[in-house]
């Protein structure tokens, strides 16, 4: 593929919100979901995808996928939660995400867990996949071009596409089951 490294470059997967991005303050839900846009405009497919909405926070509010809120307002220890929920919600049911998130919600309300050094392992952990993810996209590519020039065929990279667009999926999949069972053991 030749343009894949541009392609890669284009997701701005790299894209997170750290602690240094959040506001020692509470934030109110219009300046929670100007947080989340401009960090992550960058990374939306189209112009009209949001990235976070009220009716989604307020979905995980109700579902109890964070703790309560107070004052209708959101604390430092909600965003990070968000940020978590943002970058699971692409692969995870809500009812998956609640459970991963549970044990993280009790220790919070009872004070028994150091939020910001947890969220910096994950962000560490993060960093790592994407770097990972960048080779072995590339790795995937190029496995898939030599499986296709095995082909006697027309339209060489079209057929590629297809072959790494199901490639990539599939090892998606992998990766979601992984996690799903994961979840279960969680419950």
């Amino acid at each position: 593929m030749k343009n894949m490294n541009e392609i890669i470059n284009n997701l701005h997967l790299e894209q997170t919100i750290t602690l240094d991005d959040i506001p020692n303050i509470d934030l109110y839900m219009d300046q929670v979901i100007q947080l989340f846009e401009s960090k992550f405009d960058v990374t939306k497919r189209t112009k009209e995808e949001k990235v976070l909405t009220k009716t989604m926070i307020n979905n995980y509010a109700k579902g109890k996928v964070f703790f309560p809120i107070k004052n209708k307002k959101y604390s430092k220890e909600h965003l990070i939660l968000l940020s978590m929920i943002y970058q699971l919600k692409g692969s995870l049911s809500i009812n998956d995400i609640k459970t991963t998130l549970k044990s993280i919600n009790d220790k919070i309300e009872k004070t028994e867990l150091d939020l910001d050094a947890l969220y910096n392992k994950y962000l560490t952990l993060f960093s790592s996949n994407v770097s990972s993810f960048k080779e072995n996209v590339r790795e995937k590519a190029k496995e898939v071009t030599v499986e296709v020039r095995q082909l006697e065929a027309n339209n060489t990279e079209e057929l590629e596409q297809v072959l790494l667009i199901a490639s990539l999926i599939h090892t998606s999949n992998m990766y979601r089951k992984v996690a799903e069972k994961l979840i279960d053991e969680l419950s």
